[in-house]
Parts: structure tokens; sequence; C-alpha cells
């Protein structure tokens, strides 16, 4: 098949989603990626097309959010006309799903257009006034519509009126790239990864940590950036733990951060799916997350991990220290979530299902 992809580049899982599947994909069909950046997890393989969606630089279109949609419109037309696309794959409604079925309209319906919702892009962004209708439509007329997780497509068919059938194909993690290990320093390191929006919460992990360091010995690794980085540094600094808490910012490489990780922390106030514990879990790392949303469906309480209510910090620094203070249990919950990966969240797993998605929607 020749397939199209059309992203986000950023570090969100939206982005990191579609370009490990472009990276699959590309292994049997002829694949190309639209996006007006190169995506942070490219990595050194050129193993697909890439297609740069060019702005105009114009003054009058400086504060025009829509700008980019148009352009994002006319470079997949262009994609589908020049290559002969059998199917456009939008991942994150706004705009890329619209952007996909204007393009495809252009082209007099040459391609299928496969939308895939992400969380926020359908319940936050898409549900917003300015864009409800217009991520509606979309969804509706797309050929096949799918979510990442079974939380996601009950939201959805709530929050919009979605006659069509929503399939659930769950996100991904390859546990060759995310396993366990091997560190010599000795002391107990807890690490989170996210953009730093409100949503993640991260004033609740520093006051979790301030408790957590009064008992042990133990770092906090803060992978990534967004809004509420600098107010979680001023609280770090105002615990005076600000020596133990680590800010490295956007890695690219992030399984050799939490593959020497004991404990991963999310507690968000709402997750779709949750690929950062997914990430986490293939590390064989024990989580510590809210029970909300995806969360519910990835991480078993007691088995692999503990579930706590939002903003419970209490509770995250309680269980965070019972699984740092017994290495069996750590261990313990680290195989059963590294089982768990194996079973259900692998590339051999879930990319044939993108793979027969595509071959029921172009029959």
């Amino acid at each position: 098949m020749k397939i199209g992809i059309a992203c986000f580049p950023t570090y969100g899982g939206s982005g990191i989603i579609a370009t490990e599947l472009a990276h699959l994909l590309a292994e049997r069909h002829e694949l190309h990626l639209v996006s007006y950046d190169k995506p942070v997890r490219l990595g050194e393989k050129e193993d697909f097309f890439f297609h740069k969606v060019e702005l105009l630089a114009y003054p009058l279109f400086e504060r025009v959010p829509c700008c980019y949609s148009l352009a994002l419109t006319s470079k997949l037309s262009e994609v589908i006309k020049s290559y002969d696309l059998d199917i456009v794959h939008a991942h994150y409604a706004v705009p890329n799903a619209a952007s996909a079925y204007l393009a495809n309209k252009i082209c007099h319906d040459s391609a299928k257009v496969v939308t895939t919702l992400h969380g926020t892009d359908s319940y936050l962004v898409g549900s917003h006034p300015s864009y409800k209708e217009v991520t509606q439509f979309s969804m509706q007329n797309s050929d096949s519509l799918t979510t990442v997780s079974r939380y996601l497509k009950e939201r959805t068919m709530a929050d919009f009126n979605i006659s069509k059938e929503i399939r659930v194909i769950h996100n991904f993690v390859d546990p060759h790239k995310f396993q366990r290990l091997k560190r010599d320093r000795e002391e107990k390191i807890v690490c989170h990864s996210s953009n730093f929006r409100p949503i993640k919460r991260i004033p609740d992990i520093i006051k979790a940590f301030k408790t957590i360091c009064q008992d042990l010995e133990c770092k906090l690794l803060l992978i990534g950036d967004g809004p509420e980085r600098s107010k979680a540094e001023d609280m770090a600094k105002s615990f005076g733990i600000d020596e133990n808490v680590v800010f490295l910012g956007n890695v690219r490489k992030v399984q050799e951060i939490i593959g020497k990780s004991d404990l991963f922390l999310l507690p968000s106030e709402d997750e779709s799916f949750g690929l950062a514990a997914l990430e986490a879990m293939s590390c064989e790392v024990p989580i510590v997350a809210t029970g909300v949303g995806g969360l519910k469906e990835l991480i078993s309480h007691g088995v692999d991990g503990y579930l706590t209510s939002v903003g419970d910090t209490d509770a995250l620094a309680q269980y965070s220290l019972e699984i740092l203070s017994d290495s069996n249990l750590q261990e313990k919950f680290g195989r059963n979530a590294r089982r768990k990966v194996l079973e259900k969240y692998t590339p051999e797993i879930i990319v044939p299902r993108y793979e027969s998605l595509y071959e029921q929607t172009l029959r």
C-alpha cells in the first residue's frame, strides 16, 4: 500500500506513535510522513518519505491559526496526487483530520482517510466551541476512525454525535528499545516524562518527592519541558530538595533514563492512554499513577503498580516509598509490567491491526 501519515512532530504521544508506526509500516509499504518539521523520534533511519509543510511568512497570518490547516491541506493534496496514495492516516483530529478530509476532496476522493484520536484532540481541543463542529464533521466523514483506548472511545461517543464505528487500537512500545538497563549508582531513581502541561500535575510530583526524600536517598529525574516547569523548579527550591531534583528537558533517547529508574510517577488529571507509562513498564519500572482514563486499562493496581486518586500526594508518596523500600516488590511489579507489555502492546501485535484496518477500509 501507499500510505500517507499526517502528524505533529513534537514530543507528545501522538507524534511518537505516528513516527514509530511509519518506520514499521515502511518495512512493507511505501510510506509518506507529512508535518511542519521532522519528528523528534525520526531517528537515523530514512526509510520513508518526509514532506515538510511550509508556512507563508505573511504579517496578516501571524495570528491566524488556520493557516497551518490550509498549508497542510495543500501539502497533503500534493502528496496524494504525486504519489497516488491509497490511505491518508491523520493522527490527532485538530487540524490533521480536517486537512486530510479537504485534501482528499481536492483529489476527488482518490484516497481513503483514517483518523486516530489520541485524547486531548477530541475531549479538550476538539470539544471546544471554536473547533467542535469541524472536529465532529472530520471524525464522521473519515473512512475509518480509531482511538487508543476504550476510555477514549467511550468519551468520544459521549461528547460527539458520531454514528460510525470507532475501533480501539492501543498504543505500542518496542520492548527491544525500552528494556531494563544496568547502572552503577546506588541511590534510588524516581522518573517522570511528559510535556509539563497543567493536566500532568507536575507540582504533585514535587510535593510527593519531598516526603520520599525524608525517608530515602534518591533522585528525581524529570524528562520534558513545558509551561509547568518553572513552577516546579521554584517548588523544589522552596522545599529545599532542588539538589535532588534534575530537570533534563526534552531528551531524544528517553529509554536510557527510564531504563535505569526504580519508579515512574504519572499523577495526571487525565490520560487517554499513558504512553510514557507503557514505556516505563517495558523497562520493568513500576508505576504509581492516578486511576484515570486509559491508565486504568494499562496498570493493574497491586500487580504492576499502584493507582491513586487525583491530587492525593500523600498516597502518591506512600505507595512510592513502599515500592522503593522493598526491592523484591519492585522487581515483582517490574516483571509483571514487562510481561503485560510483551503480551499486549508490542509492534508485532499492534501494527498488523492497523494494516488490517487499512485493507478493510480500501475494500
